[in-house]
């Protein structure tokens, strides 16, 4: 990978660290599923006109729309309102690593060798210990949401395997347009229509600025990069980098909230990341990396 790219995915990673902040801020006064529904909504329209439809049946498009915009990010971004921290929330949600592993022997039947069998048993340990050491930045009604979001990731990445998706941007605009109104809807539901001219009183300039940045640095530029380098380069070597997300968003949410941590759950966020990479790394990596080392005994020279 050139550092040119290297140093775009860096910059997307970064983005999509501090929108857990922006979410934060979003979520502040106005209720979190409406908050989402205008990041979508701004999204879509009007850079949808301009992009083909996929060749795909619309169910794929419903589906991922309800996944992806429903249950990925109005849950998780309920779950900061619902009290998990942000930087907190942008951890947790790389537990969709672990399931994803679990979907993949049950459902694919796929088999899993000692490095990611290791690295899940490390990433469950440090997930259990990051929450369980809570210091008030994780409630149980977040945590449920946050693990709901989870669940909703890999429902969303199956549809796109089901699918066979090829145009995966025009694939990800197309499924957005079915996220605002069940978005809308759900938050009628929940708490009557009252919620909307609440919405309307308490938007102000940072509300605005939260949803701005959610829908086109995040949102478009985000997966449009994200999706460039991943038909450019093999997901083996890009796939890891997105672990720099929850970093910059423990980042994020300490430099703009002043959120701690405590001293077990940086060790457990550590283990639990370090458990992820095992995780995505490419196979036979740990051979490789044996292979290229000197042993003990060999000359090393230089020049």
């Amino acid at each position: 990978m050139t550092r040119r790219d290297l140093g775009w995915i860096a910059l997307v990673m970064m983005i999509w660290g501090f929108n857990f902040s922006m979410i934060k801020m979003g979520v502040t006064d106005v209720d979190p599923l409406l908050m989402v529904a205008a990041r979508f909504g701004l999204a879509v329209f009007p850079i949808i006109f301009f992009i083909p439809k996929p060749d795909v049946p619309w169910k794929y498009l419903v589906g991922y729309g309800l996944a992806f915009g429903v249950g990925v990010w109005g849950m998780a971004s309920w779950s900061i309102s619902a009290g998990v921290s942000s930087g907190m929330a942008s951890v947790l949600l790389q537990s969709k690593v672990l399931l994803s592993i679990v979907i993949g022997v049950l459902v694919y039947r796929e088999t899993v060798g000692r490095a990611k069998a290791f690295g899940s048993m490390l990433a469950l340990a440090g997930l259990v210990v990051a929450v369980t050491g809570t210091e008030g930045n994780v409630t149980l009604s977040g945590l449920v949401l946050i693990l709901i979001a989870t669940c909703s990731w890999l429902a969303a990445n199956m549809i796109v395997k089901q699918a066979k998706v090829t145009r995966v941007f025009a694939f990800n605009v197309w499924g957005m347009l079915f996220a605002p109104l069940p978005l809308v809807g759900l938050s009628i539901g929940l708490n009557g229509t009252e919620v909307l001219s609440q919405a309307y009183q308490a938007w102000d300039m940072k509300t605005s600025i939260a949803v701005l940045f959610q829908a086109y640095p995040t949102t478009l530029f985000g997966y449009w990069l994200w999706n460039r380098m991943m038909l450019k380069y093999p997901m083996s070597t890009v796939a890891p980098l997105s672990l720099l997300v929850p970093v910059f968003g423990l980042l994020s949410g300490w430099l703009i909230y002043d959120e701690a941590l405590s001293g077990i759950q940086i060790a457990a966020s550590a283990i639990f990341l370090a458990g992820t990479l095992l995780i995505t790394a490419p196979a036979g990596w740990m051979v490789r990396f044996r292979k290229a080392r000197p042993c003990e005994g060999d000359a090393v020279t230089s020049g």
